[in-house]
């Protein structure tokens, strides 16, 4: 008697959509700044507002934002950003649990995650727009900006590493496995220096936005 109609079908998991979602570390304590970093003025909107809109209006879809508890003020701006908010139960272990977090939410939403810290409200839309554009036409694992000769943020990794970000035996970071995979990435030169400001401390806010009225 044959057995095949009986015989279960082995059920086939579809491959995730060819596009790019986005994560946003945001659960830092923002220790050398004094004050929340997500809600530093960034010419007329927040840290946190820029941030997700260069990556929203830049063809990523979704944007994750991980904080930590309590930052409710956060959480509402990030909703009204357009972006998802969720809560890392383990802020101390610094981004890559957040990107972590964030990659566990995504799989099988899409073939690369942008990961662009909060602290780097400065990068365009069309920069965002232009490496979501040449991660989807390629297949490289990782497409990053540079800018003068220095490689910026933010960084799209394809779904083909992200077993290496996940693992927790990992040392230094994303920044190891940027550097593991950059004889295959795709390096594309931007003509924006906001790839490249990373705003840590007052001194920082102060030389990047003089004219705010916001002082840490």
């Amino acid at each position: 008697m044959a057995l095949w109609p009986f015989m279960k079908k082995k059920r086939e998991v579809p491959p995730p959509p060819n596009v790019v979602a986005a994560v946003v570390p945001c659960a830092g304590d923002s220790r050398r700044m004094g004050t929340p970093k997500a809600l530093l003025d960034a010419g007329g909107r927040s840290f946190l507002a820029a941030v997700v809109g260069s990556l929203v209006a830049g063809g990523c879809d979704p944007v994750v934002v991980v904080l930590r508890e309590g930052m409710d003020d956060e959480e509402r701006r990030a909703k009204a950003a357009g972006a998802i908010p969720v809560v890392n139960p383990e802020p101390g272990d610094g981004p890559i649990a957040s990107l972590r977090l964030g990659l566990a939410l995504l799989e099988g939403a899409a073939e690369g995650v942008a990961y662009l810290p909060v602290d780097h409200p400065r990068v365009r839309p069309e920069t965002v727009q232009r490496l979501v554009s040449t991660f989807l036409a390629g297949s490289a694992p990782l497409v990053l900006p540079v800018h003068d000769g220095s490689r910026g943020h933010p960084v799209i990794f394809r779904r083909t590493v992200f077993s290496e970000l996940r693992d927790t035996g990992l040392e230094g970071g994303a920044r190891t496995v940027v550097h593991a995979h950059l004889d295959e990435a795709e390096l594309v030169e931007v003509d924006d220096a906001g790839v490249l400001l990373d705003v840590d401390t007052p001194e920082e806010y102060r030389a990047a936005f003089p004219a705010s009225t916001a002082r840490p």
